[in-house]
């Protein structure tokens, strides 16, 4: 008996360390590049290889960080870049979803509209800051402005992309079964748009970030990108790189909300079950 359970422990322990070491190597794996380079970057800054003035050691950016963060400097900043981000996407997000969703659906719409966006989409945002700030001032307004429209069109062409690439034998065949207008949309075209939609949110936010780090170091009196900009005018090279930093925090933790969001309501799809090697 004791040597049946013996084996049976045994058994279960060889069934349960693969998925154990699985899940380690995902978890850390992402992080080990980074970490090497932080490490290089470390001794490469103490051992005089690069000039600590120009490129400070990551401990020095770490000191920074907190002292910033014990004043409270850090936390306000980024919070207010954060507000500016989070309302621009709000509208620029909301708008392109709407337009991709209405062209996409009803093609009149797309005829009239998709060429000349397409032709606004050719245009850098970031080349019309001059004409913004010429409208808008150097406020709010502006870098909303600008945010909004950076976001605007991934949100757009993937949303469009999405609802014009749905199976067309699924829609026929929720017709067939009676499904009106609203159900089609609802139940069949939206999900099927879904997986598009999500990557176009994804592409979304970083360009909310770039177009963000730009509008706050040209035009700002706040916000990560002015703490930077001030920074620089004094020689802080540490709290330079520290903005730098907080602004790749927070496109990474943007994007992996992304994913979050994509393994929660796309687990009906056969593409995000399972264990996610095929992504």
């Amino acid at each position: 008996m004791a040597e049946t359970a013996l084996t049976g422990y045994a058994q279960r322990r060889e069934v349960a360390t693969p998925p154990l070491r699985l899940s380690l190597w995902r978890a850390f794996a992402p992080w080990a590049l980074p970490v090497g380079l932080l490490v290089i970057w470390e001794i490469a800054a103490r051992s005089g290889f690069v000039t600590a003035r120009l490129m400070p050691a990551p401990s020095t950016v770490a000191v920074a960080g907190w002292t910033a963060l014990l004043d409270g400097s850090l936390i306000y900043h980024t919070l207010v870049s954060t507000k500016r981000a989070l309302i621009g996407l709000a509208i620029g997000g909301g708008l392109g979803f709407a337009l991709g969703i209405v062209n996409g659906l009803w093609k009149p719409a797309a005829t009239l509209l998709d060429s000349t966006l397409q032709m606004v989409r050719n245009v850098p945002h970031l080349a019309l800051i001059p004409l913004v700030i010429l409208w808008f001032g150097i406020d709010e307004t502006a870098k909303i402005f600008l945010v909004s429209i950076g976001v605007f069109f991934p949100i757009y062409i993937n949303t469009f992309h999405g609802v014009r690439t749905v199976d067309p034998q699924v829609i026929e065949m929720a017709k067939i079964y009676g499904l009106d207008r609203k159900a089609l949309v609802t139940r069949i075209i939206l999900p099927g748009a879904l997986p598009s939609i999500l990557v176009g949110l994804r592409y979304a936010l970083g360009f909310m970030w770039l177009t963000l780090i730009v509008a706050e170091t040209i035009s700002a009196n706040s916000g990560i990108g002015y703490m930077t900009m001030n920074a620089r005018e004094f020689f802080l090279t540490d709290v330079v790189l520290l903005g730098i930093i907080i602004y790749a925090l927070l496109g990474k933790a943007a994007d992996s909300l992304t994913l979050l969001i994509e393994k929660r309501v796309l687990s009906w799809h056969p593409a995000y079950q399972g264990d996610g090697e095929a992504r």
